[in-house]
């Protein structure tokens, strides 16, 4: 059991830390944090999601929850269900986008309200530690098909799409189950890739994060004569776009594009940002008459910030959008369909676009195995005091030119560091600065 227990979710390897008992007890942990009353249960297509999830039910049962369980689903429909159902909390049984043995559970509130690690995963794993779980009389039970209803609501945020010729790689994931409903009531050309439902990922992990996971959707767009490719995740919450050249494109400046129709005709609106995105986001956001709010990094965070300035609009670097007419969560399709909204109104192609807010040279997010995390980040304090220094998420140190930001993984002895400069050459200047700084403290 150690270690399941994350910062935004609980996940591990199966069966040695995650198995059938454990997340039945996870289920009767669960039972008893929510309030009595329905509880929305959803499993991806990993080998073994089933049976955890049914296990995990079970829990939930034992003490007197009502389960709605609609089976085979994305992350999102997972989200939407518990505001259509008005239930009071949600499980997702997925482990996103990691390797086949792994499996997990991704907890919501009621209107798809995040549950992170200090706002109720420590209950639960100071539950099953302690023993603490009494159950109740067993609640019902009733399975419901919630694909229809889903395709449903995010149509909604399709607007003036024309002809459109896409490659999307669904990694063997649960986009596969999503995208071909909602495409097919679209103008949309769709070269479909790796479209099977299959936990074994038999084709690539479906993490379009890494570089190498894009490489086969990136060929194809170059092979044919499309406007775009999209890859989601393995629950599909996150989505990755590459342009008409095959070229990936970094999901800030996505987040960046996104901004203008987002923001048409409003006042004054929030949009929330991670603090690793580049400085063209706020500018744009300001640009569109938005006002920019910078936040921490993780969906459960940047959930709660959207909801606590109540933000139109949220983008995080690993292709995490957030939406307001969405419970505030994220969707990798709505993000989707916002940009082919995009594309549809506007003459340019996807690269013409996005040039523009090219303005910056980035690092890229680069790891650094430090086992005394906080210790080195003390020194870079020191180091670039001069700077203006917060500690939001990490360390952030702005200069006018220049800035980066330093954060500690949940998991593992590594820092990890994004730097941004107004030109390459400054940006590699100062990125040999901050490594020296580091590395004193970094293991081989």
């Amino acid at each position: 059991m150690a270690g399941v227990f994350k910062a935004y979710d609980i996940r591990g390897t199966y069966p040695d830390q995650i198995d059938e008992e454990l997340a039945e007890k996870i289920g009767i942990a669960l039972g008893n944090f929510f309030e009595k009353g329905s509880i929305v249960v959803g499993n991806d297509m990993r080998e073994v999601a089933e049976p955890i999830s049914e296990a995990l039910v079970k829990g939930l049962r034992e003490t007197g929850q009502n389960v709605i369980d609609i089976g085979l689903c994305s992350t999102p429909m997972n989200y939407n269900a518990i505001g259509f159902y008005d239930a009071q909390g949600g499980v997702m049984v997925t482990a996103s986008h990691n390797p086949p043995e792994y499996i997990g559970f991704k907890i919501s509130r009621d209107e798809a309200k995040p549950v992170a690690y200090e706002t109720g995963i420590n209950k639960i794993e100071q539950a099953i530690e302690d023993d603490n779980l009494p159950t109740a009389e067993q609640g019902g039970y009733r399975q419901e098909d919630f694909l229809e209803q889903y395709k449903d609501t995010i149509l909604n945020f399709a607007e003036g799409i024309k002809p459109l010729k896409v490659a999307i790689d669904t990694g063997n994931g649960m986009g596969g189950l999503t995208v071909p409903p909602i495409f097919s009531e679209l103008p949309v050309e769709v070269t479909d890739m790796y479209f099977e439902l299959d936990g074994s990922f038999p084709n690539h992990i479906p993490n379009p994060l890494e570089a190498e996971n894009m490489e086969d959707l990136q060929a194809e767009v170059r092979s044919g004569d499309y406007d775009l490719g999209i890859a989601f995740d393995g629950d599909a919450d996150r989505a990755a776009f590459v342009d008409e050249k095959g070229q990936i494109i970094s999901s800030d400046m996505i987040t960046a594009l996104l901004v203008e129709p987002l923001l048409a005709g409003s006042q004054a609106e929030k949009v929330v940002y991670d603090l690793r995105s580049s400085r063209v986001v706020p500018e744009e956001i300001e640009k569109h008459g938005g006002e920019p709010v910078r936040y921490r990094v993780g969906h459960a965070y940047m959930k709660a910030k959207m909801r606590e300035v109540n933000g139109i609009f949220g983008g995080e670097l690993s292709g995490h959008y957030y939406f307001r007419e969405n419970y505030y969560t994220d969707c990798g399709m709505i993000a989707t369909l916002y940009l082919l909204n995009l594309l549809s109104n506007r003459s340019e192609s996807l690269s013409e676009l996005i040039e523009p807010l090219k303005r910056y040279s980035q690092s890229g997010e680069i790891n650094f195995k430090v086992e005394e995390k906080e210790k080195a980040m003390k020194a870079l304090e020191k180091e670039f005091s001069d700077g203006e220094v917060d500690w939001l998420d990490g360390i952030s140190v702005q200069y006018r030119d220049w800035w980066f930001n330093v954060r500690p993984s949940n998991t593992e002895p590594f820092l990890r560091l994004n730097l941004e400069g107004d030109t390459e050459e400054l940006m590699e200047e100062k990125l040999q600065l901050v490594k020296k700084a580091l590395s004193d403290y970094v293991s081989t």
